[in-house]
C-alpha cells in the first residue's frame, strides 16, 4: 500500500520523540545550569526561560511518543523465568513481529496468513457490533469452489449468528463456476450451505463466475463501512494455506463493487439463486438428476 505523505509538524514531533534527541535535550538541561553557574554574569530570567523551554520540548516529545507508538510492557523479573535466555529470545521475536504488523495497521492495511484468517474474520464480525459501526451490515462475496470449506469455519459462523441475532444484517453472495453448478454433488453441497446460512438469518445470492469481470470475481467481506477483508490466496480445508489482506481505508469502493454484482430486481443475486434452486433442488430431492436440464437452467441465469 503506498505510504502517505507526512505533515511537517508530524516530522518535527517525530524528531522530538526520538531517543537520540531526547538524550541531547536532557544533556542540555544539565549543561545550561552549569554554564550559568560558572559564568560571571548570568541573566537568571534568561536561564529560567531556557530551562523551561527544554522541559517543554522533553514533555512534547514524550506525549507524542505515547500517542503515536505502541508501548510494550517489560518482563517483571527476567531471572524468575525457568530459562531466562529462551524466554527473552521468544519475547523479542514476538515483539518484532508485533511491531512489524503494527506499522501496517497504523497505515490502514494488515496482511494475514493461514490459520490467522478465520480467527481474524470472527474478530472483525464481533467488532462491528462492539464499535457500533454504521451500517450494522456485512457484505460477503465468496468464490465458492468447495462449499464444505465455509461450513467448517465454526468460529466465524458462530460470530455471524451472534451478529444477526443482535440485529445486524448479512448479505452473502456465492460466486460459482457454471460447470460446478451443473454437477450434482456440488449442487447439493451448495444448497445445503445456503440453507445453513439462511438459518443464521443471512440473505443469500448467487452469481455465475464465468460472467463476471475479473474485478467482480473477488473473495471479499465488507464489515459495515469500516473494513474489507480480501482473500488473495484461497485457504484449504484446515487453513494451513491462504493469505488475506484487511483494508481499513477505501472500503467504499469494495462495497460499491459488491452492490454492483449483487444487483437489483429480477437480475439480483437472490433472484438468480431462487431460479437456480427452484429447478435444481427438486431433482436432487427426488434423485432424478437431469444434466441437460441443469445446464439449461444455468445457461438461463
Amino acid at each position: 500500500m503506498p505510504g502517505q505523505r507526512r505533515s511537517p509538524a508530524a516530522g518535527v514531533l517525530d524528531t522530538l520523540g526520538s531517543p537520540a534527541v531526547g538524550a541531547l535535550i536532557g544533556l542540555a538541561g544539565l549543561i545550561v545550569p552549569v554554564i550559568g553557574w560558572a559564568a560571571e554574569h548570568v541573566n537568571l530570567k534568561v536561564l529560567l526561560i531556557v530551562q523551561g523551554g527544554l522541559i517543554l520540548l522533553l514533555a512534547a516529545g514524550h506525549l507524542w511518543m505515547r500517542k503515536a507508538y505502541i508501548h510494550l510492557r517489560r518482563a517483571n523479573n527476567l531471572k524468575a523465568m525457568d530459562d531466562s535466555a529462551y524466554y527473552d529470545l521468544v519475547r523479542s521475536r514476538l515483539e518484532r513481529e508485533l511491531i512489524s504488523d503494527y506499522s501496517e495497521i497504523a497505515d490502514g492495511h494488515l496482511r494475514v496468513y493461514a490459520g490467522e484468517v478465520p480467527r481474524l474474520s470472527a474478530l472483525l464480525v464481533k467488532t462491528v457490533t462492539e464499535a457500533a459501526s454504521e451500517p450494522q451490515r456485512i457484505l460477503a462475496a465468496d468464490l465458492t469452489t468447495d462449499p464444505t470449506l465455509l461450513a467448517r469455519r465454526r468460529e466465524y459462523i458462530a460470530a455471524n449468528r451472534r451478529f444477526t441475532e443482535s440485529g445486524g444484517t448479512i448479505n452473502r453472495l456465492f460466486i460459482v463456476r457454471s460447470t460446478d453448478l451443473t454437477t450434482p454433488d456440488f449442487a447439493r453441497a451448495l444448497l445445503d450451505l445456503v440453507g445453513s446460512h439462511r438459518d443464521l438469518g443471512v440473505t443469500c445470492g448467487l452469481a455465475v463466475r464465468d460472467r463476471l469481470r475479473a474485478d467482480q470475481a473477488v473473495d471479499v467481506v465488507i464489515f459495515a463501512a469500516a473494513a474489507a477483508l480480501v482473500e488473495e490466496e484461497q485457504g484449504d480445508a484446515d487453513y494451513q494455506q491462504g493469505r488475506s489482506s484487511v483494508y481499513f481505508k477505501g472500503v467504499e469502493r469494495w462495497a460499491d463493487r459488491f452492490d454492483e454484482t449483487w444487483g437489483q430486481g429480477a437480475d439480483s443475486a437472490p433472484r438468480t439463486l431462487q431460479t437456480y434452486e427452484s429447478a435444481i433442488r427438486p431433482m436432487l430431492d427426488a434423485g432424478t438428476w437431469d444434466e441437460s436440464r441443469a445446464t439449461t437452467t444455468v445457461d438461463g441465469l
